[in-house]
């Protein structure tokens, strides 16, 4: 059984993944504010503690979890282990002597707190030795505003300042030059910045291989060949062609066996995903999950549609939906020096036909825009069950294989 959920990385200074936000909703069909927020909680924990284990949606990193003042006072958090769990009180919630004292009570057994989109009131000073981190939203707050929280807990230097819902890389500047050590936001997944640059040899050849792998008819010696120049790329293919995943009685020990053993199907995730893992070093690692998770979905989804579409054609269009946020290129530029299909080109450029509503309805599952979400996949012709399903499945499967790629 799956609980709907989306997830939002959060960041820590170095753009490393810190922990998720997990936003839920009842079903793909309800959208704030039509969910009672303490249903929404109650259904949330209930999922993760008895339909599936929350480790296995956050790659065991913490959860951050919306609360209501009822669902703190019916003791829901305790369902969860202080390890897994960032205990979120909303927005909503008033301070008062009924939130401080189990606010207090939550930070003795263990637990991390967090007050969401805050906005500052003398107080809250009362709460600050319990709360760990406060969020500050950096859309609907002013400079002047983010200066007064920072003057604020300038005596309690266990409080870390998360800044969500920054959008871009000047945003995520400016959060740290004012002091926000955790980001939460769609500024990972943006480019820095529009420049032309040239494809790296290594690059190429591995742009080779990705076309290489998208024909029809492998050429196994051709392929062979390539892998066989570069030591880094052959050591990467056979630990995971014999990599616990594949559950293999025998170690894989030759190139030519790998590529044999593998088969067409998974080289070619195995050569989408060297791709975008190596393209690009320095991009946040989380951005690198994202576009992986993607490419699963898109070839889970693709397989359950009634329209005939390649899912190895809708694993690679997933995976490169990214590409202009991991080179900071334009990705018109990009995919004019890629050899690729030139239906894949064109999803992604003129973000028209199945292939790119596929893209399309895994972006608005990513930001939890419930309402798009459905009328996307009714053009699909998409069950919930299957949405919910192929996008649990994506995650789980992206965080495994990052275990093996990298």
């Amino acid at each position: 059984m799956y609980f709907y959920a989306a997830r939002q990385p959060i960041l820590d200074i170095n753009k490393n993944l810190y922990a998720y936000e997990l936003l839920f909703r009842d079903s793909i069909n309800n959208v704030f504010p039509d969910i009672d927020g303490d249903v929404a909680t109650s259904k949330m924990v209930e999922a993760s503690k008895f339909n599936m284990g929350i480790s296995d949606f956050t790659a065991n990193k913490p959860a951050f979890i919306n609360f209501t003042l009822e669902t703190l006072s019916q003791g829901y958090p305790e369902m969860l282990s202080p390890e897994e769990l960032v205990v979120e009180i909303l927005e909503t919630v008033k301070p008062g002597k009924r939130l401080l004292a189990l606010s207090k009570d939550l930070f003795e057994k263990g637990y991390t707190l967090a007050l969401d989109d805050y906005e500052h009131q003398t107080v809250w000073k009362h709460f600050y030795p319990y709360i760990k981190i406060i969020k500050i939203d950096w859309q609907s707050s002013s400079i002047e505003q983010i200066k007064e929280i920072i003057a604020a807990v300038t005596d309690y230097p266990h409080i870390k300042l998360l800044a969500e819902k920054v959008e871009t890389y000047e945003e995520y500047n400016l959060a740290v030059e004012l002091g926000c050590v955790l980001f939460q936001g769609f500024f990972f997944a943006k480019p820095e910045m529009m420049k032309t640059k040239t494809l790296t040899p290594s690059q190429m050849s591995m742009a080779e291989l990705l076309y290489e792998t998208s024909k029809p008819e492998l050429d196994l010696t051709g392929i062979t060949s390539v892998f066989e120049r570069d030591v880094s790329l052959s050591y990467k293919l056979l630990r995971y062609a014999n990599s616990a995943m594949f559950k293999r009685r025998n170690e894989i020990s030759t190139i030519k066996q790998a590529l044999v053993t593998l088969g067409s199907i998974e080289l070619k995730r195995f050569m989408g995903l060297m791709f975008a893992t190596n393209i690009n070093p320095e991009k946040p690692s989380e951005l690198i999950n994202s576009a992986m998770a993607r490419a699963k979905f898109c070839e889970l989804a693709a397989e359950n549609m009634k329209t005939n579409i390649d899912s190895s054609k809708a694993f690679l269009t997933g995976l490169l939906s990214l590409i202009d946020a991991i080179l900071d290129e334009d990705i018109a530029s990009i995919l004019a020096k890629l050899p690729l299909a030139q239906d894949i080109k064109d999803s992604l450029l003129t973000r028209e036909g199945s292939m790119a509503q596929l893209i399309q309805l895994v972006e608005f599952i990513e930001h939890a825009q419930w309402d798009e979400s459905t009328a996307t996949m009714d053009k699909l012709g998409l069950t919930r069950e299957e949405v919910i399903k192929d996008y649990n499945d994506a995650i789980a499967w992206a965080d495994e294989q990052s275990q093996y790629i990298q």
